[in-house]
């Protein structure tokens, strides 16, 4: 007697189809499971024994052969434990064979309940363009699966409810998309940071270009604060921008439950003791790391000298590319990390050189070697070192509200759109309609015709250039700042001021590494 039925599958980002094919022969009665399955799907053969003993069916007495096809691919996760018990049941002929474009996917437990699973909604995604038109999940997924067009969802919390359902006793009602107002949360208002004119400014053009942030400054200057209110003058991510970042927090199991698509964007913040592993993904079957949780959102290391040195040297080449290749014997997969890397740092040990009214009581030696944990290279792919003075009194003090987040957001969203049609009327042989969306992601290639200098502002960057020092990659990214600070101003060709005020934010540093 044989059976079989649909389910799906996870590589990286992606899902695809797995048929599991259920086959009882004669012979000593035993279990397996072919197909290259993982300890968990290993697993589901226990579980799934239980559940049919005590929803009330009858476990089959014979040899029972479970196929994942296609064979060469390894499965991992416990996503096949309603498929294999549904495929043992209609082998067996205990119930008839579900229709052929319906697709199956759950956790059992030992008494037939349906628990959630990992990365529901690729594996939507991917049923959907492979022709299912129906697909059965966990209820606690039901939400993510709902937000995919072109197929039926239908939530399932126990293997009796779905029997009911096949058996057209009682229908379950497909799910529908709906976002939750809960799900959308108020980030922290730029309205509570009390003085840094200077910093607000920096975080606003950050915003508006994508760009990556350094802040140096001291103790309880404001520079986690500044950090943490950053997401909420970020523009609204747009519907492809969300279901791109649900998919990997799916996959990561890091999607609340009830919740369909992510509403902000994503904001982490690891511990500086986060292994490198941990920060751009790992494991024997590569999973998403830190650096892919944050995508089309902000990553902020706080106290960046106090990473480890590998965990600061793996984004150097994200940073780059916004994706990150995790390769091991068992797989090699691909993730998207498109972020804003915000990271916070003391000017040395003790945090108090530079201090107006505190001595710094550090060695040179000791300050040197503080520094030195963040490398050259590292340092060359953020495009603002922004220094954050001591808050004075009187503006801590001040009964007027600083501006908030809001106000600043519309100057973000006005620069954004500058940036969207410009992006949008570039020669399509570029391909860059389909990737840019903001400056910080200009292409080598694009450079120049995308940043048109006056001739003083041409001068006044070789001049920059030749005095600082600057890389040519350093060199491309001030660049960038300079579009993004004159987007800022509503002007189309890059003048004097706007590429001062973006050397300055590439000098800073020096004040640091170069003074000791």
């Amino acid at each position: 007697m044989f059976a079989r039925l649909n389910s799906m599958g996870l590589s990286g980002i992606n899902g695809f189809m797995v048929a599991v094919e259920a086959d009882l022969s004669g012979g000593l009665p035993g279990f397996d499971v072919v197909g290259l399955p993982g300890a968990a799907v290993k697993e589901s053969r226990d579980r799934v024994r239980a559940s049919l003993k005590n929803c009330g069916f009858t476990y089959p007495v014979s040899r029972i052969t479970v196929n994942l096809a296609p064979a060469d691919v390894r499965k991992e996760g416990s996503v096949y434990d309603l498929p294999l018990l549904l495929a043992l049941l209609a082998a067996s002929g205990q119930i008839p064979l579900p229709a052929e474009q319906t697709a199956f996917l759950g956790e059992l437990s030992l008494t037939g309940e349906v628990r959630r699973v990992y990365g529901a909604l690729p594996m939507v995604m991917a049923a959907r363009d492979a022709g299912i038109r129906q697909i059965f999940l966990p209820a606690e997924n039901a939400a993510e699966g709902a937000v995919v067009d072109g197929v039926e969802v239908y939530p399932v919390s126990s293997v009796i409810q779905l029997l009911e359902h096949l058996a057209e006793r009682e229908p379950i009602s497909p799910a529908v998309y709906t976002q939750a107002p809960e799900s959308v949360v108020p980030a922290p208002d730029f309205a509570d940071v009390m003085g840094q004119a200077a910093a607000r400014r920096a975080m606003e053009i950050a915003a508006a270009g994508g760009h990556n942030v350094l802040l140096i400054g001291p103790p309880g200057s404001g520079k986690s604060m500044l950090a943490k209110r950053l997401p909420s003058i970020l523009p609204d991510m747009t519907k492809e921008e969300a279901l791109e970042a649900t998919k990997i927090h799916s996959i990561a199991g890091t999607l609340p439950g009830g919740v369909g698509l992510l509403a902000n964007r994503p904001f982490r913040s690891p511990h500086h003791n986060i292994s490198a592993a941990g920060l751009a993904g790992g494991g024997t079957m590569p999973r998403p790391g830190e650096v892919s949780l944050a995508h089309n959102g902000v990553l902020f290391l706080d106290e960046l000298p106090e990473f480890a040195r590998p965990a600061m040297e793996c984004l150097r080449q994200p940073l780059e590319d916004s994706q990150i290749t995790i390769s091991r014997v068992s797989a090699s997969l691909s993730y998207p990390c498109s972020i804003m890397l915000v990271a916070a740092m003391n000017p040395c040990p003790c945090g108090f050189f530079g201090h107006p009214t505190r001595a710094c009581t550090c060695s040179g030696v000791a300050a040197q070697n503080y520094l030195s944990r963040i490398s050259g290279p590292l340092l060359d792919r953020v495009d603002l070192h922004i220094e954050v003075p001591p808050v004075e009194f009187q503006q801590l003090a001040a009964k007027t509200p600083a501006e908030p987040s809001s106000s600043i957001r519309k100057r973000v969203n006005a620069a954004r759109a500058v940036q969207l049609r410009r992006f949008g009327q570039l020669d399509a042989r570029t391909d860059a309609k389909s990737v840019l969306v903001c400056n910080a992601h200009i292409p080598v290639n694009l450079i120049k015709k995308v940043c048109p200098l006056t001739p003083g502002a041409e001068e006044l960057l070789r001049g920059a250039f030749d005095r600082l020092g600057l890389s040519a990659r350093a060199y491309d990214r001030l660049l960038k700042v300079a579009r993004t600070i004159a987007d800022l101003a509503g002007v189309d060709v890059i003048d004097t001021a706007h590429v001062a005020e973006a050397v300055q934010y590439r000098s800073l540093d020096r004040k640091y590494w170069q003074q000791r």
